[in-house]
């Protein structure tokens, strides 16, 4: 890209992780790059700017955005990245304010984001808001049900504001990994309300997710199909990222339902963390 021609990103949770990996590939690729995190630190090598910003605050949202607005005039690109989860556990294991502040980080947030850049990209007459989903979006993961229902959200909400948008220069595209090795997943919240029937399986299953991180995907990964689809002429409004996450699509799409149900349980150990033969 010229620089006249240079387009403005924002970048949410780019502090470290998927959204630190996608600010530096997105700013070496041409754009002008504006990362967010709650601190607003700018230890990014200069390769992008950050703006201090809490999705979970309608005024902190409001000043990031109307500050970027300030300094650049527009928003080209916004990629809803921020969010958190709880470390694998029952459903029953996290408190309703546990569920409720998961789901306003990582949905109302992403909400938040979209509705205070949306004017702005309507009267450019363009633009493209990128949503970090998951598998989980699609193929729910047991004992990390409040995470794959925000991610659920994410997809329903996203497929539904593309056909909105699309007809005024605007797309909507869902990125699907699966797990990526970040320092979100190295500092997940611990559930809030413990039970003790649920123990020996809460142990086993984070046995497994951490086996299974030993060999997942580094947030490369991610950052490289979120500049495909902000680049591609004619987006999709779902990319998965990943090999697995390539495979776990195609199981999800044409296998039995049966057998994909087996395959998580056998995957997770599940039955056999509860002694079923």
């Amino acid at each position: 890209m010229t620089m006249k021609k240079r387009k403005i990103a924002l970048v949410t949770g780019a502090s470290s992780g998927i959204g630190r990996a996608t600010a530096e590939l997105l700013a070496k690729a041409g754009y002008q790059v504006y990362g967010t995190s709650r601190r607003g630190a700018e230890a990014n090598g200069g390769a992008f700017e950050m703006l201090p910003l809490d999705v979970t605050s309608d005024v902190s949202v409001d000043a990031a955005v109307g500050r970027l607005l300030q300094l650049e005039g527009r928003i080209d690109l916004l990629v809803n990245n921020a969010g958190f989860g709880v470390a694998p556990a029952g459903a029953e294991e996290s408190s309703m304010e546990q569920a409720r502040s998961i789901f306003d980080t990582n949905f109302f947030g992403l909400i938040r984001m979209t509705r205070a850049v949306l004017p702005h990209m309507r009267q450019q007459g363009s633009g493209r808001i990128i949503n970090i989903g998951s598998v989980l979006g699609f193929l729910p993961m047991p004992y990390g049900a409040l995470y794959a229902a925000t991610k659920h959200a994410i997809e329903g909400y996203s497929e539904s504001l593309d056909h909105e948008l699309r007809t005024r220069g605007i797309r909507v595209s869902v990125i699907e990994p699966a797990y990526t090795k970040t320092p979100f997943d190295a500092n997940l919240l611990e559930p809030d309300a413990k039970l003790e029937e649920y123990r020996e399986i809460r142990t086993a299953v984070n046995q497994r997710v951490k086996e299974v991180m030993a060999t997942a995907d580094l947030p490369d990964v991610v950052a490289e199909v979120v500049l495909k689809a902000a680049n591609a002429t004619q987006p999709k409004l779902r990319y998965t990222a990943g090999g697995l996450a390539s495979r776990l699509r195609l199981l999800r799409k044409y296998a039995p339902a049966g057998l994909v149900d087996a395959g998580i349980r056998k995957d997770l150990r599940l039955d056999a963390a509860r002694g079923v033969k």
